[in-house]
């Protein structure tokens, strides 16, 4: 590939949440003059969030006709049948979520990329030594593409008397708190003058959801999953359950309360007791430096990029590949069954000759 020939770069998308985290990467793949395209399969993702300006492809040939060199994914699998470098940029930060069997979700290994673009040395160490027992992947610690936007962080007015709260809950009955915290929430946003933001997972329950989209009062905002940088930026504080949203608000250094969250940690200030949890959130916001010191050496370790360039750093981290450095020792296994499930939910079946 010389210089001057324009790179192909594929999104491979079927939740909302990766628009979000592709878009800054679009950015960057276009500013240096090279193209992207989308496609979007399954019936989990919403087509009408694509812009006007960004280019879809409607079907898997098309696809194959595009010929990437290189393929994004911020979800679990891809077909090993599309061309190009297989690239997991992951839909999330490290989280506590776990299996039953006690095997951490984000360190599953399927057998279907040729490169992690990891986002901190404690998710990197961890994925190299995946590496090394594998050895049909390799590993670059770039940060994560979708942080991109919250950096520089801005300095936060220590003398404004409005407060804001994030509010986030993941989907999952064994984790959400949503439900249970909802009559306390709306007590809080009537009593007190603070803003509040509420986003929800894509995949919650749907009565969940329209019980918090109706609340209708001045002082709350409904914010979609593709759309969360700037009520980040806008918010003091974070109240969550177990969600690896609370590692990308983290980033900020700013506070997140948990309510009864599967895996407590320095950095989140757990409450167990529901009747305690208001005065939690009241004492937080006056002294939003109650927990700075844990959450500082909590990002070092799971993503301690500042300078808004982790786009940057995984276009490289391809570039390299592309140009047969660190190229893998073993071939990626034939995932026969995986591929057999993706070509039946995309409907092909033709076979390279």
């Amino acid at each position: 590939m010389t210089k001057t020939q324009k790179k192909r770069y594929l999104f491979f998308v079927s939740q909302d949440y990766s628009f979000a985290v592709l878009r800054p990467l679009q950015q960057k793949i276009l500013m240096q003059g090279d193209e992207a395209k989308w496609f979007m399969y399954g019936d989990e993702i919403n087509t009408d969030c694509l812009r006007a300006d960004e280019v879809r492809l409607f079907s898997i040939e098309e696809v194959i006709d595009y010929r990437p060199d290189a393929v994004f994914v911020p979800g679990n699998v891809v077909p090993s049948f599309i061309p190009g470098l297989k690239v997991e940029i992951f839909h999330g930060l490290p989280s506590a979520k776990v299996k039953k069997n006690g095997q951490l979700y984000h360190y599953i290994i399927r057998g279907m990329f040729d490169l992690y673009c990891t986002q901190g040395p404690s998710s990197t160490q961890k994925f190299q030594e995946l590496a090394k027992q594998h050895g049909f992947f390799n590993v670059e610690e770039t940060g994560w593409c979708k942080l991109d936007p919250l950096f520089p962080l801005e300095k936060r007015d220590e003398n404004s008397k409005q407060k804001s709260i994030f509010f986030a809950s993941t989907f999952s009955p064994r984790f959400s708190k949503a439900k249970i915290l909802y009559p306390l929430i709306l007590d809080m946003m009537k009593k007190y003058d603070f803003n509040w933001y509420i986003t929800l997972h894509p995949k919650m329950n749907s009565s969940i959801v329209e019980l918090y989209k109706s609340i209708d009062l001045p002082n709350v905002q409904f914010v979609e999953s593709t759309e969360l940088i700037e009520s980040f930026k806008k918010s003091d504080l974070m109240l969550c359950d177990t969600s690896s949203i609370i590692y990308e608000y983290l980033t900020q250094l700013k506070p997140v309360i948990t309510f009864q969250t599967e895996k407590d940690a320095p950095e989140l200030i757990n409450v167990e007791d529901i009747d305690k949890l208001e005065e939690t959130i009241l004492s937080v916001l006056y002294n939003l430096d109650i927990n700075r010191e844990n959450i500082e050496k909590s990002v070092m370790q799971f993503h301690p990029y500042i300078d808004g360039k982790s786009s940057d750093r995984v276009l490289k981290a391809v570039e390299k590949m592309l140009e047969g450095e660190n190229i893998p020792k073993k071939k990626k296994p034939l995932n026969l069954l995986r591929n057999f499930r993706l070509r039946k939910e995309l409907d092909y079946w033709k076979w390279k000759i």
